[in-house]
């Protein structure tokens, strides 16, 4: 159901104008303005694929299009931003105003008028917005549903240490001392009883259940990481074969960047979009930076956890953290420097890739030459199962591959 035009100004086909839209769960509300700011007409339509055709055809009746700026375009205009993209419309992302900018009220019509009043006067500074299409978006919707599924399991191993502090003392002896591993499988294992009998038979088939709650999760998240492997290892081999950049931080950045990632200008813009550019914080005498606390924090907490994974095993990362301790720098200056650093790889990696070096003949090479894998692992420093995992392509490390392929080529 649509509400009628609230005011439209004659135009002609040449005219170029720019359009704002309010998005909603059931309903858009669209309003077209010209060049010169005025006001042309708006128009609520259903958040359907006959009502977004409908909306294209009510911006096309004024004009030709020079810019669209949606609300949400990750959120309730996620199928209005696919359908427009796919007949090539140019999108912005509206910046949600701010509560002081709302002074003269909200409406529908008012946001949709100020949406495009927006895009009107900051076409060049606004976000393009993400395609939400692709690998990538298979890669985000898996990506979340793994972070639910870690949330929950989390919460019932909780929930299972804390029952067992409660629980009646035959069940508590019972179980003390046992790993989370053990425990789990050992809690599913048990044979309680009716739960109607006592409350140490209800406890222990609430354990029971628990525990075998956490196993089914626990299958879940493994077939989520295989999938995602696969994913990853398309959307970004040359990124997931660099030194510390694990499957899940991985997928986690190349979220963050979508998949259209030359809607980003730089590789700063990607550092601040992942909250990892450097905030002034001076004062006086005092010159320093501190950490971004903005930021998309899953991006920032994935280059968190490739600068961890380099500090501990990449002798160029244990000496540049070195180097920034001997200035003076802090713990979480010399993390924020690391994490500028990677953010600024990361961007060349999903923007820029560089051909990832083959794997698939390393065994056969191996072979010919008749070594064992603990033989070759002892020539250049690394783990028997590290290489067969990157001779089966399980784990690709671009650095390790043309360390191992020299050695096995080497006369």
């Amino acid at each position: 159901m649509t509400t009628p035009i609230t005011a439209v100004i004659d135009s002609s086909p040449e005219l170029e104008v720019v359009t704002g839209v309010d998005t909603h769960a059931d309903t858009h509300h669209v309003a077209v303005l010209s060049v010169t700011g005025a006001r042309l007409g708006d128009l609520q339509v259903p958040a359907t694929t006959e009502g977004y055709k409908q909306l294209l055809a009510f911006i096309r009746s004024f004009g030709s299009m020079r810019l669209v700026g949606i609300e949400g375009t990750s959120s309730y205009g996620a199928g209005l931003t696919r359908y427009l993209m796919a007949q090539a419309v140019e999108i912005r992302e509206i910046v949600r105003p701010r509560r002081a900018q709302r002074r003269h009220g909200k409406s529908d019509p008012i946001d949709a008028y100020a949406a495009a009043a927006q895009t009107l006067a900051e076409p060049e500074t606004l976000p393009l917005a993400k395609t939400g299409d692709g690998i990538i978006e298979q890669i985000r919707v898996l990506v979340g549903v793994r972070r639910s599924a870690i949330k929950a399991r989390v919460a019932v191993i909780r929930q299972i240490k804390c029952m067992l502090i409660t629980a009646p003392e035959a069940i508590r002896t019972r179980w003390e001392g046992l790993n989370e591993r053990c425990l789990v499988e050992s809690l599913a294992a048990t044979r309680p009883g009716p739960a109607t009998g006592s409350v140490t038979t209800a406890t222990g088939h609430a354990l029971r259940r628990l525990a075998r709650r956490h196993q089914y999760l626990t299958v879940e998240i493994t077939e989520l990481e295989d999938d995602l492997r696969v994913l990853v290892g398309q959307a970004a081999p040359a990124m997931i074969a660099r030194k510390g950049y694990g499957m899940i931080p991985t997928a986690t950045l190349l979220v963050t960047a979508g998949a259209n990632p030359e809607r980003l200008r730089s590789e700063a813009s990607f550092a601040a979009l992942c909250g990892a550019s450097p905030i002034p914080a001076s004062s006086g005498k005092t010159n320093r930076y501190r950490l971004n606390r903005g930021g998309d924090r899953q991006a920032n907490w994935a280059l968190h956890q490739i600068a961890l994974g380099r500090l501990s095993n990449d002798e160029r990362t244990k000496n540049y953290a070195g180097r920034l301790r001997a200035q003076g720098k802090s713990k979480k200056d010399v993390l924020r420097c690391l994490k500028r650093a990677i953010a600024r790889e990361a961007f060349h990696l999903i923007v820029h890739p560089e051909p990832v070096p083959a794997t698939e003949d390393l065994r056969d090479l191996r072979h010919q030459r008749g070594a064992t894998l603990v033989q070759a692992a002892m020539s250049i420093g690394a783990e028997p199962a590290r290489l067969s995992e990157l001779e089966r392509g399980k784990r690709p490390n671009a650095e390790l591959a043309t360390a191992y392929r020299a050695w096995l080529t080497a006369a």
